[in-house]
């Protein structure tokens, strides 16, 4: 064997020594066969599968989740096919029927006529980085839903409110639909805390979410806290009449929890006013002035004397 031959076959197995101690696992695809001309021996230490077991690119495809497989073999054929070097996130099969997450990257090589020789790459197990990200994008939904939440009364709040209500106004508009808003505001609630405090007042706002939230029951319909001792409901596909009658309903709610407000000028027991508002949107319509109408509404409620309810005109 000439120098040249033990220099290069010494190199061969220094670089084979470093990539099997790396805990990435090293592979070679044959392009025209499509069978593997090597792969790392710690993939048995991952999977559980011995090296000599992954004969062809079918037993990489057999060996991934049926809801991965069926996305990533065409996008890594395509990719290998176009010449263009990839990477891929899927969950491989382990031999005892568990899953890991595996990252593969992919390295194109060519031939002198520019035609793809083999593939080459290695595998990563991404298990505990995907574990994070799913840890990661919970607490981002859990902080969404919060900041779409009133964290006294748990109902939904201002800031959802006027998402949902540009939702159903474009809804509405587009369908020629009647849509129906309740604005209602708890009656001397200044003097409520006066009198009971301002912790009996949180419980008593909290009370009036629980039982305004049982006031409209169809799935589309929306209850959230406005802001103060203020709330509001989006009716979607609600004529007048009916909106009227839930209003009604909302006052009736209120007066059946009987909650005791001995400083209230029209009763014994805690009371709403409520301004209704209904309107087919067009486009000349702004959500805006047809909100500010509603409670305009609400206002004349306070001012014919509290707990009635003022309509459309």
């Amino acid at each position: 064997m000439t120098d040249t031959a033990c220099e290069m076959e010494t190199d061969s197995a220094v670089y084979k020594t470093l990539l099997e101690s790396t805990k990435a696992i090293p592979w070679k695809l044959d392009w025209r066969s499509m069978k593997f001309a090597y792969i790392g021996p710690q993939i048995e230490a991952l999977l559980g599968w011995s090296p000599a077991s992954w004969a062809s690119v079918e037993d990489w495809a057999a060996r991934m989740h049926p809801e991965d497989s069926a996305w990533v073999v065409d996008f890594c054929v395509a990719q290998a096919q176009a010449g263009t070097d990839h990477e891929a996130d899927y969950r491989a099969l382990t031999r005892d029927g568990g899953y890991v997450w595996i990252r593969d990257v992919v390295h194109v090589v060519r031939n002198e006529d520019g035609e793809v020789d083999s593939l080459v790459g290695f595998m990563f197990d991404i298990s505990e980085r995907k574990k994070t990200e799913e840890q990661l994008m919970v607490l981002q939904k859990e902080l969404e839903e919060l900041s779409f939440k009133d964290g006294l009364t748990g109902v939904a709040n201002r800031r959802m409110f006027d998402s949902i209500m540009e939702v159903e106004w474009t809804h509405a508009r587009r369908n020629n639909q009647p849509l129906s808003l309740i604005m209602l505001d708890i009656d001397y609630f200044k003097q409520y805390n006066d009198r009971y405090g301002h912790i009996q007042g949180d419980d008593c706002l909290k009370r009036v979410a629980q039982a305004l939230g049982s006031a409209a029951t169809r799935s589309r319909d929306f209850f959230a806290r406005f802001g103060g001792e203020e709330f509001v409901l989006v009716l979607p596909e609600t004529d007048e009449k009916s909106a009227a009658k839930i209003a009604e309903r909302c006052r009736s709610l209120i007066f059946k929890e009987q909650i005791p407000h001995e400083k209230s000028e029209v009763s014994q027991v805690l009371t709403v006013s409520l301004g209704v508002g209904t309107i087919v949107p067009s486009h000349q319509d702004e959500p805006l002035k047809f909100i500010e109408g509603v409670d305009r509404r609400l206002y004349q409620a306070k001012q014919n004397g509290r707990n009635c309810i003022v309509k459309s005109n």
